[in-house]
């Protein structure tokens, strides 16, 4: 019997007695209540605790998690009504683990946030139980074994979001029909492959936002999804979808932002869309669309601000009318089509425009300037590579462009322009970069140009300006960058005025016809680094004053300079590069301060009148190149010269220099290039290193031993010197016996790759390099054993050697069976030969003939970049940010040697993480050479890319994902094609992504995934290694750290711009790299060229070419 049945029976009468029996009752019920409450809270907080057991908690985060605190004040908890858990958010918590099933105990669990930490392992199929959970947000970890089925169990789920994650699994058997609630899902980045299920719409139908991008999704557009009338947000980019757009996706009336870049979608764009009259946002970029663009979204989707079908190959005019209705219109990017006809008038009424980008195009007509003018919210204009009839409009166009306050960015290279520079364009004083590169620009630079205080960059390279240097260039502030090189400009440097305010550190004004002195006033220009005044008709004294400025970079060669060299230059400590003076009429001693120069990596003073002798210059132990040639240099070559470690190149010929060349040089290992001849050296030649190498040509024109020539100094010399006729026909007749033995053994026994009949093959050796023969190689490999193999690629394979000293080498051995084999090696030597630079392989020898080509290189014991970052098997490897930093710099400089101050530039062609090994100091070293080009100067002074002679060069070669993509135009290999693979490298380093992989299949680049995901969090794009090594730096290191990490990424994307000229030069990369370098160890003073808000839009920092 219950205790209440007693009541109708008990006595009322008696007070005291009811209330100690209600009492009692209410006693009862608390008891059980508390019993109940207790343990559901003891359930929740076992749950949480075996969660927290599989976690590494390395902030703290859930340090007040334990067993005596109430459960409802944990951090990240939330309980609703009865104490019950109904929300655990850890967002960013730094949390490493798994998730532990025992959160489906959690039974009124409602949302559930663990978005943003490092979890691992697969989603437990117990959370599928959790029936009242509406918000599941697991995004941004690292949860893989595909998206658990249980899930679909989750019939009240409002939110679902799995972005980011390597979860895996073939989308088309994932079952959504439960998720009748569903609002939101997301799941973006996250290794999906399969079509899109063909039903998906017909379950959704409550869904507002759709985010698939990012995965490896084939198959077409299901129609379903027009099912989805409440469709706000759908974006299917970076996939490999193909086939047409369904028309259906016109009806989804509330549809605000439609993005299906970077895909595989043919054909056009249906007619139906300008039915999607909320459209905002409009991305159908980087796909294989075609034909014209359909006038029904111009004229209809009133409410677009953003148009970006880029990349693609539509054709026909930009719809007429298109501004007549697209009044909110801000960006219209529509670059790298094949658009024709005019400039639309009626894009004047889209007063809102901030952004057009119509690059690369075939659009005709007279240049829009009266359009143009009048949008006055314009920011950037990119209308360069087009045929618009601008030779005659010029002066119009850009007086009307002078109107538009907000205008920042100008880029309109390459159009053939041809006129003068009004002096009203210098009224537009917003601008921040002018791109006028490369056009038929004549007459003078306006006096007025120091109205352009906000101007950064100035290139206006490659036109017919002439007159002077107008002296109010130097007045503008902000300017940092000036290339005025190639022009007919004339007149006399300027003087620069006292206390100048200039942050001016690159000047280029070569190739001009500048003459008079260069003004000592110059040195008023602190800030400047690169200075480059070569090739023009300058005259009189170095200025002394020269020696107060802190150069990295000096150029002066090819001008009438005379006078002394000033103590004060040659003590410039800071120089880093090239410090050059070559070819001019100085005369008198080189100064013994040249040994400041402790730094530089390249000293050209050669075809001048010097006549002293050569000092003393043991300090400059960063020196690769020197050149001292064709003067009238006396005395002996310095012993010291034994101590310059780096001396790759050495070149004393044509000079009065005389005794005994010193043994020391034996000490320069890395001396690969020395010239002795025409001089007056005498005595014994040394043996060993550098003079086992040595040819006639680099000695002739001497008396060594008292024989003209090049003689050994043994006994049988002083006989040979007697007897000249005698060994003369001797020589004659060794030769023909030689030949004849040589023609009978190969007669004989026909080649046939064997180790026997390659070593009775004659080797032709480049010069300057030891000899080797095949039967060494052949023992440094154990036979070209297989165990040797170190890498393979389209041309050859690479083994490992190991010489008869012991030491390590790399030997390169080209493909037989290609019959480009013998061009590709040649031109691998010719490259080899003309650069020597830190950061590029050296060639130790070569061992050719018709049947066998083998390149002889230092080997590098850790591997190439292409091994850290993607190593093989279950190999880890972790390269910090500092050493990404270190290895990016290395790469930079290196390039920028080849590309600015090689003897010859040198166009890689094929830069990629597998061509950047690394030595035992993890510096970056660029190889292979293979298919490089090189650039010779010609008369008219374009530059003229060497072929070697077959037209079957004239296609390009590289590797996919690092190719630039001008060269898919069939445009000339050109350095702007080397920046862009470098940029490539960079964002491949930082994301450790390649840019193959299968996330980016098809239409599908690693650059745009970057741009779509680096405007929110930069957790979103780096590599997770970066991330936990910044979770490990106090927070003062870490504001650094990140700092650098967005430079690199910024620079990484400006360096992989679509148009070529708007990417920097290598000289500008290694700049912003040292910077870099700096900042992360404590200069926060640093400024970055590259910081120019490329995560939200890319702004050109064109032509940062020197």
């Amino acid at each position: 019997m219950h205790c209440l049945d007693v009541l109708p029976t008990m006595n009322y009468s008696n007070p005291a007695k009811v209330h100690i029996l209600l009492f009692f009752l209410l006693s009862v019920l608390l008891l059980n209540q508390r019993l109940h409450l207790d343990a559901a809270d003891n359930n929740d907080r076992g749950a949480l605790l075996e969660f927290k057991r599989g976690l590494q908690d390395s902030d703290s985060v859930l340090s007040d998690w334990n067993s005596s605190a109430q459960i409802c004040l944990w951090k990240g908890i939330s309980c609703g009504k009865g104490g019950r858990v109904i929300r655990l958010q850890l967002y960013n918590a730094s949390l490493h683990g798994t998730i532990s099933p025992f959160l489906s105990n959690l039974s009124q669990l409602q949302t559930l946030d663990l978005s943003h930490n490092s979890l691992h392992g697969s989603i437990p199929d117990e959370i599928g139980s959790l029936s009242n959970l509406a918000r599941l947000d697991l995004s941004s970890n690292h949860l893989g074994s595909e998206i658990p089925t249980c899930l679909g169990m989750l019939a009240n789920l409002v939110y679902l979001n799995l972005w980011d994650n390597p979860l895996g699994g073939n989308l088309s058997t994932y079952k959504f029909h439960n998720w009748t609630r569903l609002e939101f899902l997301d799941i973006t980045h996250s290794n999906l492959y399969g079509p899109i299920p063909p039903q998906m719409g017909n379950h959704l139908q409550r869904l507002e936002m759709l985010f698939l991008g990012e995965n490896n999704l084939t198959g077409s557009i299901p129609s379903s999804l027009s099912n989805i009338s409440k469709l706000q947000r759908l974006d299917l980019s970076f996939n490999s979808l193909c086939g047409s757009i369904p028309a259906g996706l016109g009806f989804l009336s509330n549809l605000s932002r439609l993005g299906l870049s970077n895909n595989k979608l043919k054909q056009g764009i249906p007619d139906n869309f300008g039915m999607l009259s909320k459209l905002v946002f409009f991305d159908l970029s980087a796909n294989e669309l075609d034909g014209y663009l359909p006038t029904s979204i111009f004229y209809n989707c009133t409410l677009l601000e953003t148009i970006h079908l880029s990349d693609n190959a539509f054709s026909g005019p930009i719809p007429p009318q298109i501004g007549s209705h697209l009044r909110a219109l801000r960006e219209l990017l529509l670059a790298n089509n094949s658009l024709t006809g005019a400039f639309p008038p009626s894009l004047a009424n889209a007063t809102s425009l901030e952004r057009i980008y119509l690059d690369y195009n075939h659009l005709n007509g007279p240049l829009p300037s009266d359009i143009i003018a009048q949008l006055p919210a314009l920011e950037i204009l990119f209308i360069s590579y087009n045929n618009f009839s601008s030779e005659e409009n010029l002066t119009y166009f850009l007086t009307a462009i002078s109107n538009l306050t907000q205008l920042m960015d100008l880029g309109a290279g390459g159009l053939h322009l041809k006129g003068r520079l009004p002096s009203t364009f210098c009224l537009l004083d917003s601008l921040s970069i002018i791109l006028l590169q490369d056009n038929k620009l004549d007459g003078t630079i306006p006096s007025n140009i120091s109205n352009l205080q906000n101007l950064t960059f100035l290139r206006l390279s490659d036109n017919l300006l002439e007159g002077p240097i107008p002296v109010e260039l130097f007045l503008i502030r902000n300017l940092e960058r000036v290339w005025l090189s190639r022009n007919n400009l004339d007149g006399q440097i300027p003087s620069i005025p006292a206390n100048i305010t200039t942050r001016l550190g690159v000047l280029d004004i070569s190739q001009n016809h500048l003459d008079g002195r260069i003004p000592s006033s110059i040195s008023n220009l602190q800030a400047m680094r690169f200075l480059q005044l070569s090739e023009n008709f300058l005259g009189g004294p170095i200025p002394s004053s020269l020696g107060s400025m802190k150069l990295e970079h000096l150029d002066l060669s090819y001008n009438y300079l005379s006078g002394q060299l000033p103590v004060q230059v040659a003590a410039l400590s800071t120089m880093t590069w090239i410090f050059s003076l070559s070819h001019n009429l100085l005369e008198g001693e080189l100064p013994r301060q040249l040994s400041q120069m402790d730094k530089v990596q390249a000293i050209d003073l050669s075809s001048n009148k010097f006549n002293s002798t050569i000092p003393d210059l043991r300090s400059c132990v960063s020196v690769r190149f020197l050149n001292l040639s064709h003067n009238s240099l006396q005395g002996p070559i310095p012993k010291s010269f034994g101590n310059l470690s780096s001396l790759q190149q050495l070149d004393v010929s044509s000079n009065l220099l005389s005794g005994e060349v010193p043994a020391s040089l034996q000490q320069c290992n890395e001396l690969k290039q020395l010239n002795l001849s025409f001089n007056q050296f005498s005595g014994s030649l040394p043996h060993g290193g550098i003079f086992d190498a040595l040819t006639f040509d680099s000695l002739k024109g001497n008396k060594f031993c008292g024989t003209e020539g090049y003689l050994n100094c043994s006994s049988r010399t002083s006989r040979i010197a007697h007897r000249k006729e005698f060994i003369l026909l001797l020589s004659i007749i060794a030769s023909v016996l030689f030949t004849l033995i040589i023609f009978c053994t190969v007669a004989a026994k026909p080649f046939k790759g064997t180790a026997l009949g390659l070593s009775r093959y004659p080797f032709d050796l480049i010069s300057d390099h030891p000899r080797i023969t095949y039967r060494e190689l052949w023992e440094a490999t154990g036979g070209f054993d297989q165990t040797r193999l170190i890498g393979s690629g389209g041309f050859g394979h690479v083994y490992k050697g190991t010489l008869r000293d012991g030491s390590f080498i790399a030997i390169k051995v080209l493909h037989q069976h290609d019959h480009n084999s013998s061009r590709i090696f040649n031109r691998e030597c010719r490259v080899l030969k003309r650069v020597r630079h830190r950061n590029l392989m050296s060639i130790i020898t070569t061992c050719s003939n018709p049947e066998f080509k083998a390149i002889v290189l230092t080997f590098m014991s850790k591997g190439s970049l292409e091994d850290y970052l993607h190593p093989r098997g279950d190999s880890e490897t972790f390269l910090s940010l500092t050493e990404i930093v270190n290895i990016c710099s290395d790469i930079a400089e290196g390039m920028a040697y080849l590309h600015s101050h090689a003897p010859v530039q040198v166009i890689h062609c094929d830069l990629k993480p597998s061509n950047i090994l690394l030595d035992d100091d993890m510096t970056a070293i660029v190889s292979d050479f293979g298919i490089a080009r090189l650039a010779y100067a010609a008369a008219d002074r374009s530059a003229i890319v060497d072929s070697i002679s077959t037209s079957t060069d004239t296609f390009l070669h590289g590797s996919v994902g690092y190719v630039a993509p001008e060269y898919g135009y069939g445009r000339q290999a050109s350095a702007k094609g080397d920046v862009y693979s470098y940029g490539v490298i960079v964002l491949e380093m930082v994301t450790r992504k390649r840019p193959t992989d299968e996330m980016f299949d098809g239409g599908v680049s690693l650059i745009n995934w970057v741009k779509y995901r680096y405007g929110s969090q930069l957790e979103n794009v780096i590599d997770p290694s970066l991330v936990r090594e910044l979770q490990q730096k106090i927070p003062e290191v870490k504001k650094i750290f990140e700092v650098a990490i967005m430079e690199l990424i910024d620079l990484g994307l400006v360096c992989t711009q679509e148009t070529a000229s708007t990417r920097p030069s290598m000289i500008s990369v290694a700049d912003d790299l040292d910077k870099i370098k700096q900042y992360i160890h404590g200069d926060e003073t640093a400024t970055f060229t590259s910081s120019h808000g490329t995560s939200s839009t890319i702004k050109t920092g064109d032509d940062w070419l020197v």
